[in-house]
């Protein structure tokens, strides 16, 4: 008998006595007065006993068949063992069609023993930054290592997510963080949705220069170059937001932790441990994931930008190089001819525009327009920046192939102190040099008669 059912003997008793009244019975078990009488007689044909609860004992009619819970039982603890209470129960109730809640798996599931597989934020990382109201205002990029495929080889995999939306709107498998992962990205971005209006990333080397250096055509200007990334991003008119912490990118930053419990368990759900499977599955997977964890933007009008009709050949690194004799341009250990121009002109000693794509076409221009273009060299290709070698402080003349410049370690200075600080490194010439020489007739008179005097000779 329970707590609530414990006064029920002594006032039914008294009731059936004569001692109290039907209503101040019913009053104090705070129930009906016709409720009370059906104890009353139940009291009368049975006793104490009958004051119990009917239910008392019996099974739930809301029960799981047990066929259900049998199925349940069995699954949870084989193919969906590595699946978390929220998205097995997803499991369970659209691949098995079994009609379970999320809080029965969780019960069943803590019952087996089995961990739950769930992440709560301490409260100070809870504070989220607002969310752009229109999507593609703001889209946000980072990769992430993990053991993705199950096979103890850690793969990084290349995100980007939209920032009003939080729709997931490419992701690739890569070796490593690298421009091709990117550039890559990006054009799958533009060929779904478009071109965002900013890119939010880190600090990587792929976004941002990381040196201290200054070439002393950086500091006339007083701005460093961008990366080969950053120009694509300039070339495109898109802007770029350079992270300062993790927390800063906090959305993409919680994507990989949903990835690595979601994506890993349908990736050995279906058996997939290669990354050529593991990149065929990404876009049914993505369709899916979009469809559970995407919300409304604020705003309905998107500001994607369309992109290009040339983005293939914007998704490039540019190079400068001078035209050999032979009529060649040689780029790391290709080496590009090109044919003559007009009237057999011969672009040798010129300057011109190398763009290396993504997809290992080279593209030589010059003053805008097109000479040649080379293909692609292999299947395999895979592009790499090459690095500009800038004079630093630390390096001797013969290093340098030239004097020390004065570079700045500090950032940019102004256009009239890098003048002055070169004008004073640079070497004083020698007296007899003609850049000392004075314009004035007189004044070289005067500077012969001095000399003869001394009893030297002039040439």
């Amino acid at each position: 008998m329970s707590r609530k059912e414990a006064r029920r003997p002594g006032l039914v008793h008294a009731a059936v006595a004569g001692a109290i009244t039907t209503a101040e019975g019913a009053h104090a078990l705070k129930m009906s007065p016709r409720q009370f009488r059906r104890l009353k007689a139940r009291y009368r044909a049975e006793g104490v006993r009958g004051l119990v609860h009917r239910r008392r004992g019996q099974p739930s009619p809301r029960r799981l068949d047990v066929e259900v819970h049998d199925r349940v039982v069995e699954l949870v603890q084989t193919t969906y063992r590595d699946f978390n209470d929220c998205h097995g129960t997803e499991k369970l109730r659209e691949v098995e069609g079994l009609p379970v809640s999320r809080s029965t798996v969780r019960r069943l599931r803590r019952a087996l023993g089995l961990p739950p597989k769930h992440r709560r934020r301490p409260p100070q990382h809870r504070a989220r930054r607002p969310r752009r109201a229109r999507v593609g205002a703001l889209v946000l990029v980072d990769g992430s290592e993990f053991d993705w495929l199950g096979t103890g080889t850690h793969v990084l995999l290349l995100g980007a997510i939209d920032d009003a939306t939080s729709t997931v709107v490419a992701l690739h498998f890569r070796p490593a963080e690298d421009l091709h992962g990117y550039l890559t990205l990006l054009d799958r971005l533009a060929a779904r949705d478009g071109l965002p209006v900013t890119l939010y990333g880190d600090r990587l080397g792929v976004f941002v220069r990381n040196d201290a250096h200054w070439s002393l055509e950086e500091e006339l200007p007083g701005a460093q170059h961008p990366t080969h990334f950053g120009q694509v991003l300039r070339d495109l008119g898109i802007g770029d937001i350079a992270a300062h912490s993790p927390q800063a990118k906090g959305r993409i930053e919680r994507l990989w932790e949903t990835l690595q419990d979601r994506l890993v368990a349908e990736l050995r759900l279906r058996g997939i441990h290669t990354l050529a499977a593991a990149e065929a599955f990404l876009p049914a997977f993505l369709a899916d994931h979009n469809r559970r964890f995407a919300r409304p933007p604020a705003e309905t009008t998107p500001v994607w930008q369309r992109p290009p009709r040339d983005l293939a050949d914007r998704l490039s690194c540019r190079y400068t190089r001078r035209v050999a004799r032979d009529n060649t341009v040689r780029l790391g250990p290709r080496l590009i001819q090109i044919p003559r121009g007009p009237h057999g002109r011969s672009y040798a000693g010129c300057r011109v525009a190398v763009r290396e794509c993504l997809d290992g076409r080279l593209r030589i221009d010059y003053h805008g327009a097109r000479l040649t273009t080379a293909p692609t060299p292999a299947a395999d290709f895979v592009l790499v920046p090459g690095r500009a070698q800038r004079l630093r402080a630390s390096r001797k003349p013969s290093a340098a192939g030239g004097r020390d410049l004065p570079l700045s370690r500090n950032g940019a200075s102004s256009a009239r102190a890098a003048l002055a600080a070169l004008a004073a490194h640079l070497r004083r010439p020698a007296r007899p040099h003609p850049w000392r020489q004075t314009f004035s007739r007189r004044q070289r008179e005067r500077n012969r008669q001095h000399t003869l005097q001394e009893g030297g000779h002039f040439h």
